[in-house]
């Protein structure tokens, strides 16, 4: 099948690209900048295990065409650039391309159109909106949402083996047909839970608002696990042993981050406060991942008893999570102010996101970006574990302890065990561990 992919976001790329790898012939518009302009180079920005390849591979073979010349944007101007739509139109647009969604939704319309999927991340809504758009325009275009769940750091597994697929659609023909495009990824056993496309919308927004919830209790109990004296780890394991809670984010750590999760609770916040509703669980779920952000500070300004500036930190990790590159929101930008604040001189190692780091702190302060690991630790005396990258997980103790001024570890995600790091000479805090 044909279909017209619209969008430069993660979800944009990996749903081009693995629906190409199926056998669809895909042609993606992509808005200029600098993810369309990567791909005029053959590079892929997104960086995700598995997905340069597979894009790579797709146009390779000629079943995934890469454009910039957006033929919604031309036909705003009354001069469309292609005529004919495919049968399907995806829209995975940046969550400020409202408008523009609405003139690609009018011209897959008058294109005739099959199907109008929506991915993007929207107000609850929208994909509601779109459909009452193109039937006031006489289009019988049907709209479904499939909200984009993809988990950076692993977007292509999470899409083509997916735990869930969330499809908003109220209409059996447009079901069927989705049915039959992800196929290929619903063979195991059937994973698509299928609900209106304001209820599929909404779903997404409150996983990640439970999600972030969790995180925010756990860190929560890591503060009383630290006046009581407990190891928040060993507490962790036990709530998560009750199968009515389970073990999924509950791990205490240094606070979340990226450019969707914080979006979405923040969405579903507005949303919330929209309709008059009392926000106040989500907002303080907010208000204790800011201050998690600062945690890994404070523990390094009471060890040192205020006495902190001028000296020299490494942190080991800002990409906010492992396996990508995106820095957007992450606790490394807020530690990394906090320092900064306090005229720290600031080392950083991490595996991919040394470039997004050195684009946001430019005008704001000065970095030292390391490309490895114990020459970022020279001379520290603090360092602080920010992103837990498996490369951290076994450091070479004694080359660390060699390197660092100061053997101080500040261990922001609970990687490491406490005890063993202290016979090896260092001083050790963790998160809710003391």
């Amino acid at each position: 099948m044909r279909i017209d992919m619209f969008g430069d976001t993660l979800c944009a790329m990996v749903t081009a690209a693995a629906m190409a790898q199926s056998g669809h012939r895909v042609r993606w518009w992509l808005p200029p900048g600098r993810i369309a302009r990567a791909l005029d180079d053959d590079r892929v920005l997104y960086q995700e295990p598995g997905l340069s390849e597979l894009v790579s591979a797709q146009r390779r073979a000629g079943r995934l065409d890469c454009r910039t010349d957006e033929p919604g944007l031309a036909d705003v101007n009354g001069e469309p650039a292609v005529s004919e739509t495919a049968p399907v139109v995806c829209l995975a647009l940046q969550p400020g391309d409202l408008e523009r969604a609405g003139h690609l939704a009018d011209w897959a319309g008058r294109g005739g159109a099959r199907l109008l999927v929506n991915q993007s991340v929207f107000p609850v809504g929208t994909t509601e909106q779109l459909q009452a758009r193109l039937r006031d325009a006489g289009a019988d275009t049907p709209v479904v949402c499939l909200p984009d769940t993809l988990q950076e750091g692993q977007a292509v597994d999470s899409f083509t083996r997916p735990h869930h697929i969330l499809l908003g659609c109220d209409e059996r023909e447009a079901e069927v047909l989705m049915r039959e495009l992800l196929r290929p990824y619903n063979r195991r056993r059937d994973v698509l839970k299928v609900m209106l496309p304001r209820e599929a919308e909404f779903t997404k927004l409150a996983i990640s608002g439970m999600l972030a919830t969790r995180l925010s209790y756990m860190n929560d109990m890591a503060l009383l696990a630290e006046e009581l004296a407990v190891d928040i780890d060993v507490i962790r394991q036990g709530v998560g042993s009750d199968p009515r809670i389970g073990e999924a984010y509950l791990y205490a750590g240094c606070g979340f981050g990226g450019p969707g999760f914080s979006r979405d609770v923040m969405s579903l916040t507005d949303t919330l406060r929209s309709r008059r509703i009392g926000a106040e669980l989500l907002e303080q779920v907010l208000q204790i991942n800011e201050r998690q952000k600062e945690v890994l500070f404070r523990k390094f300004w009471r060890h040192y008893e205020g006495d902190v500036e001028e000296r020299r930190v490494t942190l080991w990790g800002a990409a906010f999570k492992p396996g990508s590159d995106r820095v957007d929101n992450g606790p490394a930008l807020r530690l990394i102010e906090a320092l900064w604040a306090q005229g720290v001189d600031v080392h950083v190692h991490d595996p991919l996101a040394l470039p997004e780091l050195s684009n946001w702190a430019r005008g704001k302060g000065t970095l030292t970006l390391h490309d490895d690991p114990y020459e970022a630790a020279r001379d520290s005396d603090a360092l602080m574990l920010v992103t837990e990258w498996k490369a951290y997980w076994g450091p070479d103790w004694d080359d660390l302890k060699e390197a660092m001024r100061t053997p101080l570890i500040l261990d922001g995600r609970n990687i490491y065990d406490p005890a063993y790091v202290k016979r090896q000479g260092f001083t050790y805090h963790g998160i809710g561990r003391g």
